[in-house]
């Protein structure tokens, strides 16, 4: 889904847009995309000329829906959440041949869930599909137990990750486990058009 949480951030004197899990958003314009992560993980992707880049935040299905053989419902799922990030890029002029990606979240974040290791199998995807579609990864900070928040600011390629260390409520994690049971029970939307 579109972010639509577009303001403007008095502190950077930019315009942004918050991306909530299950969001994506694309844009030409300088601006800064931002994002708060636990167990999901970002893609931030651009065109190194042009500076047109993107964001998505996404989480697998947990490990009790993967039960479709080669093609799961997560590896659909993921792969529809990076393929409507990379379409939307590529709509607006960014050339695929130049596209490069800064990845960040899987961390082991959400209380019961380290044994399911749903940051790292989150990370483990990004990193295999950008590699598999030979989107070179020029920056990374996967894993461990902090909860991140990430701004990305597409026209430079510039992004700020400040790991949450003290969080004193649970926004991020309730955000998490709704987002979470609304995948399991809706499924994959729409079609997946994998490159060659």
């Amino acid at each position: 889904m579109l972010a639509r949480n577009v303001y403007y951030d008095n502190h950077l004197k930019l315009e942004a847009a918050k991306l909530l899990p299950g969001e994506y958003y694309v844009t030409e314009h300088d601006m800064v995309l931002v994002t708060v992560l636990g167990s999901c993980v970002t893609a931030c992707i651009r065109d190194k000329l042009s500076g047109i880049g993107g964001m998505n935040h996404f989480m697998l299905p947990d490990a009790g829906t993967d039960q479709e053989g080669p093609v799961s419902l997560s590896a659909r799922y993921g792969a529809f959440a990076m393929e409507v990030l990379i379409n939307s890029l590529l709509s607006l002029g960014a050339q695929r041949t130049l596209l490069e990606a800064k990845v960040f979240g899987g961390g082991n974040v959400l209380p019961g869930m380290t044994t399911m290791n749903i940051g790292q199998r989150n990370a483990d995807f990004a990193l295999s599909f950008l590699g598999a579609e030979k989107i070179r990864i020029v920056a990374r900070d996967l894993i461990d137990v902090y909860p991140r928040k990430v701004y990305f600011f597409p026209r430079s390629g510039k992004v700020l990750v400040k790991k949450l260390r003290n969080i004193h409520n649970d926004t991020i994690y309730q955000r998490e486990i709704d987002y979470g049971t609304r995948l399991v029970k809706g499924g994959v939307a729409g079609a997946v058009e994998l490159f060659g």
